[in-house]
């Protein structure tokens, strides 16, 4: 799957990861290889992008967003991001 997220300021990452798990405004989810499409609201805290499928993981502070799931790409619009420690 490919990802890519953005912020007013900068690209923060692009690449291809095995999936990521995101703070929705309903409740946490998670995004893998060939979900549906899909267009959800993002609330503060923090998404773990799923490097590969053996446990390796990046993460990231947001402060709310989107994310847009289409043709296995997903594409998160953050208002900011920073690495979390």
């Amino acid at each position: 799957m490919q990802i890519e997220i953005l912020t007013p300021e900068k690209k923060i990452y692009t690449g291809d990861v095995y999936g990521v798990q995101l703070p929705g405004v309903s409740g946490s989810f998670e995004v893998l290889e060939k979900h549906a499409p899909l267009v959800s609201a993002l609330k503060n805290g923090v998404i773990k992008i799923l490097l590969d499928n053996k446990g390796k993981t990046a993460s990231y502070n947001i402060s709310g967003g989107f994310i847009e799931v289409l043709n296995n790409k997903a594409t998160l619009l953050l208002e900011s991001a920073s690495a979390a420690e």
